[in-house]
């Protein structure tokens, strides 16, 4: 469909079903501009309608059901107003609605490790056309209830990420993550029968030290050789939430302190945190890692509770989620990816002798 009669489509469904105190393109009260990376929708002003979030929701709404399944809206938090280059001061202004061509389509990987090998450095393929700069981002977060899909979407980050960056895993639960590690001959970290919740954590904090002071270590040599580069390093954690509760006080501090400093200190240093519990609140990990989470996954059931914490702002209205299992939400916040939240289909690989 050609520019001209896309912006007539989207004009026809505003006219129809906006209802704007009786205002429409007829009576010259608002246009749609189609470009490539998205639509603008001009109010032309003074108008007897407030063009305000509420405003921008709407056109949304409506907007992203009669362009599916041919372009996917990218949900804002809030209104897009964008500066037309125009010297008319009554539409200067325009209300600006991204999207990406098509909607999510899962990844199939028939031989994870062929793929593997075949992949680029660096890369990390989510979905189709949708693939992850390791260089660009520092922790990932997946997210999801007991039987959401987290174990098989970690066990594909883990085959992937293997061939870009040396990996350690933190397992308390000593399940798959734990068989992954043993089958790819990588370092584990879980607990034994002789030993108490307390002594484990100790252990996981004495790794997180050692993490720290490669982090510290990589500092030191960019700040005599800025240009230094590093071999990706990758700390995974799985149920961080069972890390973290029940233990003694000061152990959970030491936990929480390790965490928020390798988040904050790592990215520079290419260092990484990737976490995996059934939800990221205050009790699982510290606010100040949350808040360097640039790579935000939720897998399983999608509603207002789930995405409280990795995505406290979003309204769900108006996206359209793919049903069935493996799928969800994922935002990308690094250069190359616009912030906005999307539908994911999380990729279908085969099984692996000895890990699922």
């Amino acid at each position: 469909m050609k520019n001209s009669e896309l912006e007539g489509y989207l004009i026809q469904a505003l006219n129809m079903a906006l209802q704007i105190n009786g205002e429409t393109s007829y009576t010259n009260s608002f246009d749609v501009s189609v470009a490539d990376e998205g639509f603008y929708f001009v109010p032309r002003l003074p108008a007897s309608y407030v063009v305000d979030n509420e405003l921008y929701q709407k056109i949304y709404l409506i907007s992203n059901a009669v362009l599916y399944p041919d372009y996917t809206l990218l949900k804002q938090t809030g209104s897009y107003f964008v500066p037309l280059d125009t010297e008319d001061i009554h539409v200067k202004r325009a209300l600006f609605f991204p999207w990406r061509q098509g909607i999510s389509k899962r990844l199939i990987v028939r031989d994870i490790e062929k793929y593997v090998d075949d992949l680029p450095l660096n890369q990390v393929p989510v979905m189709e056309n949708y693939t992850i700069n390791l260089n660009k981002v520092t922790s990932i977060a997946i997210a999801g209830n007991s039987g959401s899909g987290k174990s098989y979407v970690l066990t594909y980050f883990l085959c992937v990420l293997k061939k870009s960056s040396r990996l350690v895993i933190i397992d308390p639960k000593c399940d798959m993550p734990s068989r992954w590690g043993r089958e790819n001959h990588v370092k584990v970290i879980a607990p034994t029968d002789n030993r108490n919740k307390n002594d484990f954590v100790s252990s996981v904090n004495a790794e997180l030290s050692q993490c720290l002071e490669l982090i510290h270590q990589r500092q030191q040599v960019l700040y005599d050789n800025p240009q230094a580069d590093f071999e990706h390093y990758t700390l995974v954690i799985d149920e961080v939430l069972a890390l973290s509760d029940g233990v003694a006080k000061p152990i959970k501090e030491a936990f929480f302190s390790l965490l928020s400093q390798i988040s904050l200190l790592g990215r520079a240093s290419k260092v990484h945190l990737l976490l995996v519990s059934q939800r990221f609140d205050n009790n699982a990990i510290p606010i100040s890692c949350r808040e360097q989470l640039n790579v935000l996954i939720q897998v399983g059931n999608i509603n207002s509770k789930t995405t409280q914490f990795l995505f406290p702002d979003l309204s769900l209205e108006g996206i359209v989620i793919p049903q069935g299992i493996g799928t969800g939400l994922i935002q990308v916040i690094d250069s190359e990816h616009p912030f906005q939240i999307i539908p994911l289909l999380t990729p279908t690989f085969n099984n692996l002798k000895g890990v699922m």
